[in-house]
């Protein structure tokens, strides 16, 4: 028992003993004493932790608000519109990135509304992104909003890619949106100057030009500040590895406004679905749906190809995984032989290692 208080005794800390030659502010309370002046850097240490929770909450509140004024600026669009508009309400994914669902329209399958906002909640991410943004003249990190429009196979009766892209978003939009590499950009008289036109065959341009109300919604000089692009597509936004039914979608690429400014997108969004039902009557020449058809059988080809290559190498790294494994099974098994029948299956196997050497040599001959 002694020996164990001795231990004991070893292991506690010695009291802290206060200098009487301290003059400086200090709190008593009964027998405790607290004297400022020795927690200097604990303060600054309690100030930044106390910063950075604050900075948190406020840059999440700041995302949450912006989502949410969108949500309630233009529910009021989505009843008119969809039999179940808002599905769910806001859903959440982390603090910077939201999603809304609304299905039960015509020619429309869903629509989800996506935000990807910058990540305000998170200080390290902020200041990297700002600086970075400084470095790079190029990088310029936004508030994206995007609404996707997924459309019944019926709502058009033809395969094509096509856009109006922001003209400061060309240089990158080819990067992140596989599918707009099928097309080639161009300018047209019919849209503002700040928008170039991405499409396949100028007759699909023409087609879709015939529907004027998405026309003066881009006209409008309020949706420049937060227009990125407009898109109607029958491919993938990423390259695929492998053939796949093709999904269609109208896609609309924003920067999202602030609170006060909602309203600004309003005539744009709602132009969208006249366009959307405008494209069941889209009508092309014969020598260009065989164009088009022609681009999609090359392209469905080298997926092809690339496949049957994927699945020849998948089987000769199966090969090469049951060799490696027998080996295995055969060195385990042989480690376990005496030193005289592991000599012997060495020297069996210099033997079969020379034979087929010799006969290599006399096929060269």
């Amino acid at each position: 028992m002694a020996s164990f208080i001795n231990v004991l005794s070893r292991l506690t800390p010695p009291p802290f003993a206060a200098p009487e030659e301290y003059d400086g502010l200090e709190y008593r309370w009964k027998l405790f004493v607290f004297r400022p002046a020795y927690f200097k850097n604990e303060v600054f240490l309690l100030g930044a932790l106390l910063f950075y929770v604050v900075f948190f909450f406020v840059g999440q509140s700041i995302n949450a608000k912006k989502a949410e004024k969108w949500v309630s600026g233009y529910r009021d669009l989505l009843k008119r519109q969809f039999s179940s508009p808002d599905v769910n309400g806001l859903v959440r994914d982390g603090h910077s990135d939201f999603f809304t669902f609304s299905t039960g329209r015509r020619n429309v399958e869903s629509l989800h509304t996506i935000f990807r906002l910058k990540p305000y909640h998170d200080l390290a991410q902020t200041v990297f992104l700002t600086v970075w943004s400084l470095v790079d003249l190029q990088y310029s990190p936004k508030n994206e909003l995007q609404l996707d429009f997924k459309l019944f196979s019926s709502a058009l009766p033809h395969d094509f890619v096509w856009a109006v892209v922001a003209k400061d978003e060309l240089k990158n939009i080819k990067d992140s949106r596989w599918d707009l590499t099928f097309t080639k950009a161009s300018e047209n008289s019919n849209l503002p100057p700040n928008m170039s036109i991405m499409s396949e065959l100028a007759d699909v341009t023409e087609a879709l030009f015939k529907s004027t109300a998405i026309l003066d919604a881009l006209k409008d000089p309020k949706i420049a500040p937060y227009f990125r692009s407009l898109s109607v597509t029958d491919q993938p936004r990423e390259r695929p590895s492998k053939l796949s039914t093709p999904e269609k979608h109208v896609i609309l690429s924003l920067v999202c406004p602030s609170s006060s400014h909602v309203d600004d997108l309003n005539g744009l969004v709602s132009a969208l679905f006249p366009f959307i039902d405008s494209l069941t009557k889209v009508s092309l020449r014969p020598e260009t749906k065989t164009k088009l058809k022609k681009v999609r059988e090359t392209f469905e080809k080298t997926l092809k190809v690339e496949a049957e290559q994927t699945k020849k190498e998948e089987l000769e790294q199966a090969r090469e995984d049951q060799k490696a494994a027998r080996r295995k099974v055969e060195e385990e098994r042989v480690s376990k032989l005496s030193a005289a029948e592991q000599q012997k299956i060495l020297e069996r196997e210099r033997k079969r290692s020379i034979r087929k050497s010799q006969g290599k040599s006399v096929r060269k001959v």
